[in-house]
């Protein structure tokens, strides 16, 4: 059955994205865990869509599934019209590079690198010429404030400028979609608000698509619109 039309996504333009009918279980020995039980979702370009959810009800599940991180069950996903069912594993992993861009909650930034090395890698791995790269990274990150630290190693950094890091990798790439999973929930409340701002400035007024599970009521508030996740079941909040 196809989705029912959406105000914002038509008002928008076409979904970017389309997931309809996602399943996903998990067997434990005997027993078998349905984590979504059909989910509908889209989102179009410069749209932000928030989902919360209780821990458990399978947020990361379903940010991972629309990131083809992670496989469902059932369903179909189509991003920038390809189908993800009808990509080879290879194909899958080019789209994550160059057209998915990840935030998680605690950053997952090399030690080791610098601030600048860290945002450099997404272009590593799409072999882009490190000229090019360290140039991109530069510009990244002191458009999210971050200019005189672009030698700073992680440790070196507050937690605010670490996810600000993060930031400046997921978009490294210019990518159509950025998914992110509790980007402020590590950070204080006054930190947490700047970082969603970096957030939209690059990725909504840029006229990429942001999708980000959060428990915090203030970030989704935010959004364009705001699905629940419950009992394996999406719904749209009115």
């Amino acid at each position: 059955m196809p989705l029912p039309a959406n105000s914002q996504s038509d008002a928008l333009g076409a979904p970017l994205l389309r997931a309809q009918g996602l399943r996903k279980m998990y067997r434990d020995g005997s027993r078998t865990l349905e984590v979504l039980k059909g989910a509908d979702f889209q989102i179009s370009r410069g749209e932000y869509v928030s989902v919360v959810g209780k821990s458990g009800s399978g947020k990361s599940t379903f940010l991972h599934i629309l990131g083809a991180l992670d496989v469902a069950t059932e369903g179909s996903i189509s991003l920038d019209g390809e189908e993800y069912s009808s990509l080879s594993a290879k194909k899958l992993a080019k789209i994550r590079t160059r057209k998915i861009g990840f935030i998680y909650q605690f950053h997952h930034l090399l030690p080791e690198f610098s601030a600048l090395e860290n945002v450099i890698l997404p272009g590593m791995i799409d072999r882009v010429p490190l000229g090019d790269l360290e140039a991109r990274a530069e510009e990244m990150l002191t458009r999210v404030g971050l200019g005189e630290r672009l030698q700073h190693r992680p440790s070196k950094l507050s937690g605010g400028e670490q996810q600000r890091v993060a930031l400046a990798r997921a978009v490294m790439n210019d990518p159509l979609l950025v998914l992110a999973d509790e980007p402020t929930g590590d950070l204080d409340q006054q930190t947490g608000r700047e970082v969603l701002d970096f957030i939209l400035e690059q990725t909504v007024k840029a006229n990429r698509s942001l999708v980000v599970v959060t428990h915090d009521p203030a970030v989704a508030e935010r959004a364009d619109r705001r699905y629940r996740l419950e009992d394996g079941r999406l719904a749209e909040i009115a």
